[in-house]
Parts: C-alpha cells; structure tokens; sequence
C-alpha cells in the first residue's frame, strides 16, 4: 500500500468518526422536534422522551409565538424554561415580547429530571397553544 491509499483510508475513517456522534440516532445527546404552526398549536401536543433529551420548537408559522412554562409544573431540581431566557412564569408574562420566537426561529431545552412539564405561547393562551412533555 502507497502513501496516498493509506491517507485516502486514514481520511475516509476520520470522516466516518467525526460523523458518527451527529446522528440524532445514537448520538450522546437525543433532539426531540416539535412545530409552532399556524393554527396556534404545538405539533406533538404531548410527547414523552428520555431525561436528557433536549427538545427543540421550532416556529413554523407566520406569527410570533413563546414556549413558557407553567410555574407549578416545574420540579425543584429542573431548570425553569421560557423562550426569552426568563426565569418564571411572571417574569415571561410581564415581557412577552422579550419572549417571542419569530418565524422559523427556534428554542431549546434539555430536560434533566424525569416529571411532567406543561408549557403555554402567552399570547395564544385563549386558542388552546398549550403543551405538555413527559420525561421518563
């Protein structure tokens, strides 16, 4: 085997390694997708995923929209989550607009602690824009 085989394999196997942990598929790290839409839902509704598994909206529709948590629906060991980076329910509501993803934006958040976790868009309260994640 010449040098330049032994550098093409060498380079074929380090594109194959580095490769292999963006796999959403047995990676370190799973990615739940859920979908803000136009008709002011969260597409899934509810889900159930791993603790660990970060999870990621992402605004698909027209119109600005927030993921925030319910204040009592957050274990005292899991981070508080809102778009926005705010650190409570009050702290999203009285600054919605610090909260708004715009379209094709998105959030995320790893769920560290196993609970249920329910979560609203502020401004589409009224239509129903509510979630709910399981972490096993």
């Amino acid at each position: 085997m010449n040098r330049r085989q032994v550098l093409r394999l060498g380079g074929a196997a380090l594109v194959a390694t580095a490769s292999a942990g963006c796999s959403s598929e047995g990676g370190s790290e799973d990615v739940k997708q859920v979908s803000m839409t136009d008709d002011f839902g969260f597409d899934p509704k509810r889900f159930t995923v791993s603790a660990g598994t970060r999870v990621k909206w992402t605004n698909d529709s027209d119109v600005g929209h927030t993921v925030t948590a319910y204040d009592g629906q957050i274990s005292s060991e899991e981070a508080y989550f809102a778009s926005g980076e705010f650190d409570s329910e009050k702290g999203a509501r009285n600054n919605v607009s610090g909260g708004l993803i715009a379209s094709g934006e998105t959030y995320e958040h790893t769920f560290e602690v196993t609970g249920m976790y329910e979560y609203v868009c502020i401004p589409h309260e009224s239509s129903g824009m509510t979630g709910t994640v399981v972490v096993k």
